[in-house]
């Protein structure tokens, strides 16, 4: 089993150097931590008082390991959560913050396990994500990844801008839901064909 460091640095690979793309409500973002979290952190890394566009650039990776760690994994209590799910709803949390909760939330919910949908990591929905595992072990995690990849296509479905995240220019997976499906058995992959009809009537 991986250590939560070493998924933590594939986390940061994943999301890759400095990036500013226009369409991204996230901003400004460098090894997949964001201007905003910057601000909401203090890091003011060029010390001129103020978190700007410079502080972004300067961010290291292992200054965005350790805000993963800490603000993305131990704070929202993923660490409480059955060992096998925790790397998928970990980066999912990295991505979407706390609408990684809420899949999961919902997830267990329509299994039949009490949680409200309120993205936090409290006691009901730890009870009822273990209560879950413990139903179905061999699937949860294939059940959560799932879930994620309908995500992506949904939000991607009500904001235009975001469908370049989700569909290539030539009509094949994006980067979200191949992301996704990093962390669903390859059983569960769409086929090509399959995420084409998905996608078809995007514009």
């Amino acid at each position: 089993m991986q250590s939560i460091e070493d998924i933590a640095s594939e986390i940061v690979a994943r999301e890759g150097g400095f990036v500013n793309d226009p369409d991204d409500p996230g901003g400004p973002t460098n090894f997949g931590v964001t201007i905003h979290t910057m601000r909401r952190l203090g890091l003011d890394l060029t010390q001129d008082g103020q978190v700007d566009i410079e502080d972004v650039r300067n961010l290291t990776r292992e200054q965005a390991v350790e805000i993963f760690l800490t603000h993305y994994f131990r704070g929202p209590g993923i660490s409480g959560l059955p060992e096998p799910l925790q790397a998928s709803v970990f980066d999912m949390y990295v991505n979407a913050g706390a609408n990684a909760v809420r899949i999961l939330q919902v997830l267990v919910s329509e299994m039949g396990f009490e949680a409200t949908p309120d993205g936090e990591i409290g006691p009901l929905t730890l009870r009822a994500v273990h209560q879950a595992f413990e139903a179905a072990p061999g699937h949860l995690v294939d059940a959560y990844g799932i879930a994620r990849r309908n995500y992506y296509y949904s939000l991607a479905d009500r904001r235009p801008a975001s469908r370049k995240y989700a569909r290539t220019k030539a009509g094949g997976k994006g980067g979200w839901i191949k992301r996704a499906e990093a962390f669903i058995s390859r059983k569960f992959h769409l086929s090509e064909d399959a995420h084409r009809a998905r996608v078809a009537t995007w514009r």
